[in-house]
């Protein structure tokens, strides 16, 4: 039996850097040669998270590795966002493969990353356990709202996968000359910890926001007759 690949959703990207990432990826899929496809460029952005990964955990012995880690998120974000753009401007698209494909290398690109940073010592490992499990329970939602309002967004207050790999890239930055930081008379604790234990509180919210949003519009679009 064939079945006929259809749009199954609508992207959303309202994120601070959308409209001058979506320009910058449309010309750099308009030069990319024709050898290479988004099956490479996928594979290309997992291999940018596992080298990520593999640099946290090497920053334990040298921690000039950690700047291997930004040249990894840069390959990552090379390979992760342009593959899509890439299928579009060739109009070689598969839409339910794609997205498949793209989120479950995501789920395993992060628990390698997250891995990398709690054997690293510049994030404690129950913290990084936190964040994955926020970033799973935020995903899950993410892919359950995109089946049944039919909109994938990308972003949450402006904020979506580009502009929090160069948080990630500053922060790892940072790690080469403050590792700790000083919170007023409470104590020293680990830099990464701290924006770690932010990043679970703003996935917190954003899931919180997100589910009374998405419910509150199922619930009017689904209206029992009086």
């Amino acid at each position: 039996m064939r079945i006929e690949a259809k749009q199954m959703h609508t992207r959303q990207h309202t994120s601070l850097l959308a409209q001058a990432e979506k320009r910058l990826l449309e010309k750099l899929a308009a030069r990319m040669p024709n050898w290479v496809n988004s099956d490479h460029l996928t594979l290309l952005g997992l291999c940018g998270m596992l080298l990520a990964g593999a640099a946290y955990w090497a920053a334990c012995w040298d921690r000039h590795a950690l700047i291997l880690v930004v040249l990894a998120l840069a390959v990552n974000w090379f390979g992760d966002s342009l593959d899509g753009t890439l299928a579009r401007v060739r109009n070689r698209q598969r839409p339910r493969y794609g997205y498949y494909v793209d989120h479950v290398i995501d789920l395993f690109g992060t628990f390698f990353l997250l891995g990398g940073l709690a054997l690293s010592g510049y994030m404690s490992p129950m913290v990084a356990l936190g964040l994955l499990a926020a970033f799973f329970m935020v995903e899950a939602q993410v892919y359950l709202a995109t089946h049944v309002l039919g909109v994938f967004r990308l972003a949450f207050l402006k904020v979506g996968p580009t502009e929090l790999r160069i948080i990630l890239a500053i922060g790892t930055l940072c790690l080469l000359y403050k590792p700790w930081v000083g919170l007023g008379g409470i104590g020293r604790f680990l830099l990464f910890d701290v924006g770690g234990m932010i990043s679970i509180a703003g996935m917190a919210m954003t899931l919180v926001v997100s589910s009374v949003r998405n419910t509150m519009e199922l619930y009017k679009a689904e209206t029992l007759p009086r």
